[in-house]
């Protein structure tokens, strides 16, 4: 991730953005962020809170359910915007961005503009259209299937602290399968190298 804070860089991001207008309109220090393929745009990890305009590339946004389901919610595209329900409501705790494909976004923090964009008109008709489609999309979605391998994983990765499962039969109810398959997983996991076993019903995520 590379921070772009170039006044004269900015700008010509702004004067090419189809919100050019808006954008000149808000009194906020906007400043450039570019993403690497696979880096994650916004996690529950990240403390500060950004609202982010995709200028290049696409961002993949999803949702990773206790079970370790992971749910796409959309792909935000040239145009779409990021942290928009950020500005309303609390931060999503399971709700991921990752970039797929090198991305740019004309980027500002929601903490310290929030007066200025919830006061703006014209602003605010921006985010509503976008919330609308988001909504308007979701109803066609549903969880991408997954095998237990998968969810083993991926609960580890996202709901795990530090990426280490703690007891087998605690994990196995909220992965919605019993304590031997569990076992069975984490030891195919720990043959092929992804998970090291720390102790008795412990294991971590070597990749984490």
């Amino acid at each position: 991730m590379e921070r772009v804070y170039d006044k004269k860089k900015i700008a010509v991001y702004i004067a090419e953005s189809r919100y050019r207008d808006v954008l000149v309109s808000l009194d906020i220090d906007f400043y450039v962020i570019k993403y690497e393929k696979g880096e994650l745009v916004c996690s529950p990890f990240q403390d500060e809170l950004l609202f982010q305009i995709v200028e290049q590339g696409s961002i993949n946004i999803y949702f990773i359910r206790n079970d370790g389901t992971r749910y796409s919610l959309s792909n935000a595209a040239e145009g779409s915007f990021l942290g928009d329900m950020d500005i309303f409501y609390p931060k999503n705790s399971s709700i991921y961005a990752e970039a797929a494909q090198s991305a740019v976004c004309i980027s500002c923090s929601i903490e310290k503009h929030k007066e200025i964009l919830l006061s703006d008109n014209e602003f605010l008709k921006l985010i509503c259209s976008s919330l609308s489609a988001k909504i308007g999309a979701l109803t066609n979605k549903d969880a991408a299937p997954a095998s237990l391998t998968e969810r083993v994983i991926s609960y580890m990765k996202y709901k795990c602290s530090d990426g280490t499962l703690k007891g087998v039969e605690q994990s196995a109810f909220h992965l919605h399968c019993s304590a031997r398959q569990l076992q069975r997983i984490l030891n195919q996991c720990e043959a092929a190298g992804l998970v090291r076993k720390l102790g008795k019903g412990t294991y971590k995520l070597v990749f984490y």
